[in-house]
């Protein structure tokens, strides 16, 4: 079932970034939340925990993808958020291709629970996290040539931003099968599966951290590897102009903040999402607004 616009819109409040910054203009912030609405709805169909088996969130997204199709088909869509994305298609020419890599990448996630090696994440990501970067380019009408600085830049932040959700949300996923520290990283580290167990809501407190001291070890490996690709698409930052690069270099910002919350936590990753403060995020906007070169993080 569609989430109603109040969840939505409650979804976007929770986001590490902000998804339409208020003092962009109209037209931008309605193209982008109708975007964002989308690719929310995907997800949540993908991985909402509403009692339905895998075959039937695939047959729920195989569904959305047939009705979403027909935003370019010129047919009516049934889907709400599919209806309010038709007019932003139009005008902003944005390709099917990017949804339907969405798509691709929350059936995946009904088949495939766990990734042996960072590099098969980084392909995991190439459908879940790219797809994104490249509609908010086509929102503001940014050129991303194949194989350009602003395209491999773009990919950089949008992959990096998809990590650190998946590292706030260890627990999380483990709770839903599915496991995205690479496992070759996990017994690096000394760290079993069993050891993202999240504990038992009635569990009785204790002071002690929920992960472990190898854990936390391995969730600052992986925060690092994370912070340094977003390093490397920050750059994209000094290539915009305008409002995309103030759109942009938010969502930059609200990597950092995440990474930032990762840190004040102590990578405890089990007992609660740590969370992004919106100080932070505003603190590295006013960075990469004032020094959109700057490569490395300053945190």
């Amino acid at each position: 079932m569609e989430a109603p616009q109040a969840r939505l819109r409650a979804a976007e409040r929770a986001e590490n970034f902000p998804v339409a910054l208020r003092v962009l203009p109209a037209r931008y912030r309605r193209n982008l939340v109708a975007v964002y609405d989308v690719v929310r709805v995907i997800d949540d169909l993908g991985d909402e925990d509403t009692g339905a088996a895998d075959r039937d969130r695939t047959a729920q997204l195989r569904d959305f993808a047939a009705d979403l199709a027909t935003v370019w088909t010129g047919s009516p869509p049934r889907s709400p958020v599919l209806r309010r994305l038709v007019p932003t298609v139009r005008d902003c020419d944005l390709p099917q291709e990017h949804f339907d890599r969405l798509i691709a990448a929350n059936l995946q996630d009904q088949r495939v629970g766990r990734y042996e090696t960072w590099d098969e994440l980084l392909g995991y990501c190439e459908l879940s996290a790219v797809p994104i970067g490249r509609l908010v380019l086509a929102v503001f009408g940014v050129p991303a040539p194949a194989g350009s600085a602003i395209e491999r830049e773009s990919d950089a932040v949008c992959t990096a931003l998809q990590l650190l959700e998946h590292w706030q949300d260890v627990g999380e996923d483990r709770g839903r099968g599915r496991v995205y520290l690479p496992a070759a990283d996990l017994a690096a580290f000394g760290v079993p599966e069993s050891a993202l167990d999240a504990p038992a809501i009635d569990a009785p407190a204790i002071d002690a951290p929920a992960s472990s001291p190898a854990l936390r070890a391995l969730m600052a490996h992986e925060t690092g590897r994370a912070v340094a690709m977003l390093d490397d698409g920050a750059a994209l930052v000094g290539r915009l102009r305008g409002w995309a690069r103030l759109a942009v270099a938010g969502y930059v910002a609200g990597g950092y903040a995440a990474a930032d919350g990762l840190r004040r936590a102590g990578y405890e990753v089990l007992g609660g999402s740590p969370g992004t403060r919106r100080s932070d995020v505003a603190r590295h906007l006013l960075t990469r607004l004032v020094f959109p070169t700057r490569m490395r993080s300053t945190s």
